[in-house]
């Protein structure tokens, strides 16, 4: 009997071996394809580690951060060759999309201050590949709220996207700690404290709040706004790991890279490699073991409110996740969950795949929930526009009108278009005039010959801001001024 079950054995791992080296082989040759490595993929500058970021502050960040970039202006972009010296190459001095030549480069850290001594402080933390830009317009409105607004530019960001092929994700985890570390010393413990997190930067926000139950030395948040969050990610990003595997061989390094793409947003990486989707992967499989665990030990209770938004339809993360893994196993805290549904009115509906029509009371438990629902949607055609709300802990909806109403042309919100207005000067469908980057991604509505473009037509067709973002605004405004400050920490 021994001798079959080790044949058996002996057969399965020698199946399993071929598997391996097929897709090894087939990874390796798909990479091989597309467009060559450029010095700005394969060059990774120095960042702090974990432990220089523990022992760090604001100043000590600022000063190594205006290190790299002067890098990256000797390094990169006065070694650029001959055919890399093109206007749509963010790199390249003579560019209109080169940060380095605006009034503000957004790729960089910054603090808003208010005209008066803060009243209370927010911590902003951008999305992978992204950079502080993201968050600028909302930091706006704290600060005239009298808030102090710290963005901190996460490490491997808003630099080259090569630097993502080297971090970690504790390092953004010890980069959150920083900032908030700022925000407290320029307010002191007994101001009101928010984080606002987009897409990755929500599942740091979160896990930030998730640390400060544990330590005291962390100040805990009493607020925490998340766009976007990053709660579950694709079934991809489990495996990305692998597919960066035939790197590991010089001939192949490719591999290491999910896409490779010209470079022509000054505030976000178009090139993705393998380690970004690996890092975001492992960041949100902490985050909800952590969860978890404190929802059956009753430990969420110490988490401040939460104030999500989130659209119905994102290619990024997972919608459900953000229902299941978090707002579900939150307790009656006063958070919030506003979701927004896709455009039901639009021309393209008999072309949406099958089963997006029923998305949302699938992902939704059936009320009571534990926290306020808001449905921002227009799935009724005699009312237009309108949020549909559900109280925490009652059955009863509400609609009311908004006010605001879809684009005809668009079929739904994406993950990236949340936190920016329909104005913003780069994502923007109707781009303002105060601000010129060079280029107005949002409001390219292309038509014409396939293969005419440096890039797919897949990135230009994303919705790239947000109809709704006075709303959004609104919203986060309430809990601004409903925050009310601490007497101890």
């Amino acid at each position: 009997m021994k001798p079959i079950v080790f044949k058996s054995i002996k057969y399965a791992l020698v199946a399993l071996s071929i598997m391996a080296i097929i897709l090894f082989s087939a990874r390796a040759y798909v990479a091989q394809g597309g467009a060559p490595l450029e010095s700005w993929h394969r060059f990774v500058p120095h960042e702090m580690s974990v432990e220089e970021l523990n022992q760090s502050d604001w100043d000590g960040y600022l000063k190594a951060e205006a290190a790299i970039f002067e890098t990256l202006r000797t390094e990169i972009t006065q070694q650029l060759e001959t055919k890399d010296q093109v206007p749509y190459n963010r790199y390249f001095e003579g560019s209109p999309i080169y940060p380095g030549q605006f009034p503000q480069d957004w790729n960089r850290s910054y603090v808003l201050e208010p005209e008066g001594p803060p009243v209370g402080a927010v911590v902003f933390l951008h999305g992978l590949t992204d950079s502080p830009y993201s968050l600028r317009h909302i930091a706006r409105l704290y600060r005239s709220h009298g808030y102090v607004s710290v963005a901190i530019r996460l490490p491997a960001h808003g630099t080259v996207p090569g630097a993502l092929t080297k971090v970690r994700w504790q390092e953004w985890q010890a980069a959150t700690r920083l900032a908030v570390r700022e925000a407290r010393r320029r307010t002191g413990p007994n101001a009101p404290l928010h984080i606002v997190g987009f897409s990755n930067g929500g599942a740091l926000a979160l896990k930030y709040a998730l640390d400060a139950i544990d330590d005291d030395k962390l100040a805990r948040p009493d607020r925490l706004v998340l766009i976007s969050p990053m709660i579950g990610l694709t079934g991809f990003a489990r495996f990305a790991g692998l597919a960066g595997l035939p790197a590991i061989l010089p001939p192949f390094a490719k591999a290491a890279w999910l896409s490779i793409i010209p470079e022509f947003n000054p505030f976000k990486y178009n090139s993705f490699p393998v380690n970004g989707a690996r890092q975001a992967h492992q960041l949100t499989v902490a985050l909800e073991d952590r969860m978890v665990r404190y929802s059956r030990e009753g430990r969420l209770a110490k988490l401040p409110p939460i104030l999500t938004f989130q659209s119905l339809i994102d290619f990024t993360v997972s919608t459900s996740a953000v229902v299941s893994t978090l707002h579900a196993l939150l307790p009656e805290n006063g958070s919030e969950l506003v979701l927004f549904d896709m455009n039901r009115a639009a021309k393209l509906s008999l072309l949406l795949r099958p089963g997006l029509e029923t998305k949302l009371t699938r992902i939704l438990p059936p009320p009571p929930r534990p926290f306020r629902t808001v449905i921002v949607t227009n799935a009724n055609p005699d009312t237009g526009e309108v949020i549909k709300v559900t109280e925490a802990g009652t059955s009863t909806e509400q609609s009311q009108p908004l006010g605001l109403s879809y684009p005809a042309d668009i079929f739904s919100l994406s993950h990236v278009a949340l936190p920016f207005p329909p104005d913003d000067a780069l994502y923007g469908m109707q781009p303002g005039t105060t601000e010129n980057f060079g280029i107005q991604l949002g409001a390219i509505a292309a038509r014409g010959e396939r293969g005419a473009l440096i890039m797919s037509l897949d990135g230009l067709l994303r919705t790239s801001s947000n109809p709704f973002f006075s709303y959004l605004l609104d919203r986060i405004d309430e809990g601004i001024t409903s925050t009310p400050a601490k007497t101890h920490q």
